[in-house]
């Protein structure tokens, strides 16, 4: 996990393509800000504990040689400064220059590649790359590759042109790609800011699902920058601004989660004026493939009585099958027309397995790096881990793709010690791991928490999870944080259920995360509901709804609070080809909601379940984070006194201020 930032200043905005309302500050010689390039490293530098860089680009307006002799805009890179505890434009001095320039700060968290990695990254031609993602398709990457640098090559080759953001993209082995060309083929998550010289272009954006955090702040009369951060500083947290029960929002915040997408700011001269003016466009994706992702289209929907009745037959019948073996699962990935491969629960197994492969090879990585895991650390991943059906799902497959050497950390949160639903369930998943790969040695980091004593980690996961603002949000947040830090102690056979045991920090560097695994396979309560009342088309809609805004209520969120940890989350289930398989699927085959809760609902996943031995697992009903670790129970208690206070609260437009929590 990287973190990622860039500062524009001195440059009018125009959004007219995306906001005919907006209108953009003109930027003043001597402008307020609400925070520094200091404060936003301090936060960057958490998720990125390995190297931390940045580069400027300073912009001049001159004469064009060209006949004309048009203004035009002259870039020139240069090394930060040395900190003086203040920004340039904000320095005394009897003259004043109008700054007109963009600061990019990468901080690092290396993974890949043997050698060191210090971003922003520069090439010979003055363009500039902070990247935050991993490439696990689309672009050729060996196991000693490191993705930033195999993207910036690529990116050098990419032609500097920016055609209209709803052209038809047609590809050709006689031209250069365009950005958006290249962005689209990528698989796996990603953002990105990359400064194209030649063109005098910021492109930026985030993947399609938006699997990684980025956040904007379009100029404003209180600071006229224009901003990019994977994260928000915590002098960016107005702390008059307030939290909000359910979905309402009380108070326009100074971030905003950036759309899935691939954007550009092209900069230009404009008359005499001091400033210059940067055009925003977005540009659709072109790859067709992930195209048709996006749009989340599914061919079967609605079932016909037979179907129903063949699939009722395959659950009764499920109870007959066997677990698979790691030999079993190889032989029916290869043999294309045994029984074993058109079986569906088979062919989500096997997707599921190959995006956990890609997820968790051990690649060469520079040694000087502050955890080297190949050589190190016995514990390079870890499971953030409830013992629910998704993550027993992503434990079991898990140890079939590390080598047998490999311990595996499974991270469990308790705001009610060992009485906790997730923790007892935990504590049931970790037998039946154990029965399944005895020869693995599982190590459940039980993590246990007293929300009361939480005062400066509440303060800070309200900065992490910005710009959401809901109590479920910052309860959400807090878990996962601490998840994350697996700081906790591992359980002794025999002990007498309290986290008594010895204390242990995991450092793991990779955290495999369930998310997705609900919105695609019909987990929640409001699926159920949907089902009720608009039957199987009702149902797919809010799958689809789901699926779409998932970047907003739940991706962000939850990347920021792991990689403050100088973690980095992966989503197995949000793997492309994951998506891809579950839509082919017909709906009544992913999930059957007549069927009661803990059967029918995820029903594909239970299936899954079943076939790597979990029995016991495969009939855990859905528990939301909040609820399995019992923290919205004791912030209900700590903010409304009791759980019925805090419905009836909910009811209503009660809101709390951030600097009460």
């Amino acid at each position: 996990m990287c973190g990622i930032a860039v500062i524009v200043s001195g440059i009018r905005i125009i959004l007219s393509s995306l906001d005919p309302n907006f209108v953009s500050p003109i930027p003043l010689l001597e402008q307020q800000t609400l925070f520094s390039v200091e404060d936003i490293k301090e936060v960057l530098r958490r998720r990125g504990p390995d190297s931390l860089g940045c580069k400027k680009v300073l912009l001049r307006s001159g004469v064009s040689s060209l006949p004309g002799g048009e203004q035009d805009v002259v870039a020139f890179v240069e090394d930060e400064a040395p900190s003086e505890g203040k920004d340039s434009h904000m320095d005394g001095g009897a003259a004043k220059e109008f700054i007109r320039e963009l600061q990019f700060i990468g901080a690092t968290l290396q993974l890949r590649g043997i050698n060191p990695i210090v971003q922003p990254l520069v090439d010979i031609s003055g363009n500039i790359l902070v990247y935050n993602g991993e490439i696990f398709g689309g672009i050729q990457m060996s196991s000693d590759n490191n993705d930033t640098e195999v993207l910036m090559q690529h990116l050098g080759l990419c032609c500097p042109h920016v055609s209209s953001p709803h052209n038809k993209a047609h590809t050709s082995g006689d031209r250069q790609s365009t950005v958006p060309e290249l962005l689209s083929r990528i698989k796996g998550p990603w953002a990105l800011i990359y400064w194209q010289s030649s063109s005098r272009i910021l492109w930026f954006g985030r993947d399609a699902f938006g699997r990684r955090s980025l956040l904007v702040h379009w100029p404003t009369k209180e600071d006229p920058r224009f901003l990019l951060s994977s994260v928000s500083p915590h002098a960016s947290v107005n702390e008059s601004s307030e939290f909000a029960n359910g979905d309402g929002i009380a108070k326009i915040d100074f971030w905003e989660e950036l759309p899935c997408g691939v954007y550009s700011l092209s900069i230009d001269a404009l008359g005499t004026d001091d400033y210059l003016i940067g055009e925003v466009l977005k540009h659709d994706w072109t790859d067709p493939k992930l195209k048709e992702l996006i749009t989340w289209e599914r061919t079967s929907v609605q079932p016909k009585s037979e179907d129903l009745c063949s699939s009722h037959q395959k659950v009764y019948s499920r109870k007959e099958d066997s677990p698979l073996t790691p030999s079993i699962l190889m032989e029916s990935k290869l043999a294309s027309t045994d029984c074993l491969l058109a079986s569906l629960p088979h062919r989500v197994m096997i997707a599921l397995q190959e995006s956990l492969m890609r997820r968790t090879a051990l690649n060469t990585i520079y040694q000087a790096t502050s955890v080297d895991y190949t050589n190190k650390c016995n514990t390079p991943v870890a499971v953030l881990f409830s013992g629910g059906l998704d993550s027993m799902i992503l434990a079991a497959l898990l140890d079939k793709c590390m080598d047998a050497k490999y311990e595996i950390d499974l991270l469990n949160v308790s705001f009610d010690g060992p009485f906790a639903p997730d923790r007892i369930s935990a504590r049931a998943g970790l037998k039946e791991l154990q029965k399944i790969a005895p020869s693995r040695r599982w190590k459940l980091v039980e993590i246990d928490a007293d929300l009361l004593k939480l005062t400066s980690e509440t303060k800070h996961v309200m900065s992490l999870i910005n710009p959401a603002r809901t109590y479920m949000d910052l309860n959400i947040g807090i878990a996962l944080w601490l998840a994350a830090g697996g700081d906790g102690c591992l359980q002794d056979e025999g002990n007498d259920g309290t986290c008594g045991g010895v204390k242990y920090n995991s450092a793991a560097r990779i955290l495999l995360v369930g998310a997705g695994a609900d919105e695609q396979c019909a987990g929640y309560g409001r699926h159920r509901t949907k089902y009720r009342n608009g039957s199987w088309l009702g149902l797919n809609d809010e799958m689809k709804l789901d699926m779409q805004r998932i970047w907003k209520r739940n991706l962000g969120r939850d990347d920021r609070c792991i990689a403050d940890n100088g973690k980095e989350a992966r989503f197995p289930f949000l793997d492309e080809d994951v998506i891809r398989i579950l839509l082919d699927i017909p709906l009544w085959e992913i999930a059957d909601l007549n069927q009661p809760i803990g059967i029918g609902d995820k029903k594909i996943l239970r299936e899954v379940a079943h076939l790597l031995g979990l029995s016991e697992a495969a009939s855990l009903p859905k528990r939301a984070i909040q609820f399995g670790s019992r923290i919205a129970r004791e912030s209900n208690r700590k903010n409304f006194g009791s759980n019925r206070a805090a419905n009836q609260a909910s009811a209503g437009s009660v809101t709390i201020h951030r600097n009460n929590s």
